[in-house]
């Protein structure tokens, strides 16, 4: 088994050091891939240092705050382009457990996508304000109900593919970002016959800096539901849609 870890980071210098050594030591065929945007507090140039005596570790500079979405559109293809087993995208700030990653490649024995859920099992969330634990609960309901995902976490940034799922993606073509990147690509792989299952997992609100939730992430993510359920009508209406895998 080999895969890589891509991790989008903006002004994460105070956790991405600690992060990278506790993802590593979780299986021996993981590498990981940093995606830094320029990063002001010196993130990239603190990955870079720890590259230069890790093969493990990759880093992709990038020329500022260009957006989540493609952060890990770029990360993807890279992770691509090293021939991994499977390709797994967490967040930089400890928000998402590395220990969890061996469950996820163990379910992979079962599913083409495994996604960290963090309504699987009640409410598994720790330090978020009962404000934003509603949105994104709600944010779940609202998106299953519209696309018929079969998740309970729809919009997750925490996940692993198989590198056979994201090939047959066209990653290019994906232009969303925040919540609406997870959405769309969870129903872009439910779209092409994939099975996608999900792990619990307890997400734990971030240790240090600030969060990048904003009100136009979550607008985009409102109406991309149906861009992507009016966008299968027309495309089943007219005869136009791609067939699964």
């Amino acid at each position: 088994m080999t895969a890589m870890v891509v991790i989008p980071t903006y002004n994460e210098r105070d956790n991405i050091g600690r992060l990278i050594p506790e993802i590593l030591k979780q299986d021996a065929g993981i590498r990981l891939l940093v995606v830094d945007d320029n990063s002001p507090d010196g993130t990239g140039g603190l990955i870079d240092s720890m590259a230069a005596v890790d093969s493990r570790i990759h880093v992709l500079h990038r020329s500022g705050k260009l957006g989540l979405g493609s952060a890990y559109r770029e990360g993807f293809s890279y992770a691509l382009e090293q021939g991994v087993d499977y390709i797994v995208e967490m967040d930089a700030d400890f928000s998402h457990d590395p220990t969890t990653l061996p469950l996820f490649f163990q379910l992979m024995a079962q599913y083409d996508v495994v996604i960290g859920s963090r309504y699987l099992n009640g409410v598994s969330v720790v330090n978020w304000p009962i404000r934003r634990l509603i949105l994104s609960y709600c944010a779940s309901v609202y998106t299953r109900l519209i696309t018929g995902l079969d998740l309970h976490d729809c919009t997750s940034g925490f996940k692993c593919f198989r590198r056979s799922v994201l090939e047959s993606l066209d990653l290019q073509a994906i232009r969303s970002d925040g919540y609406s990147f997870q959405i769309e690509m969870n129903y872009r792989c439910m779209e092409r016959g994939f099975r996608l299952g999900e792990a619990p997992i307890i997400f734990i609100d971030r240790h240090a800096g600030s969060s990048k939730m904003s009100k136009r992430i979550v607008r985009e993510a409102i109406f991309m539901v149906w861009k992507l359920k009016l966008g299968s009508l027309l495309r089943r209406v007219t005869g136009s849609g791609r067939g699964n895998r």
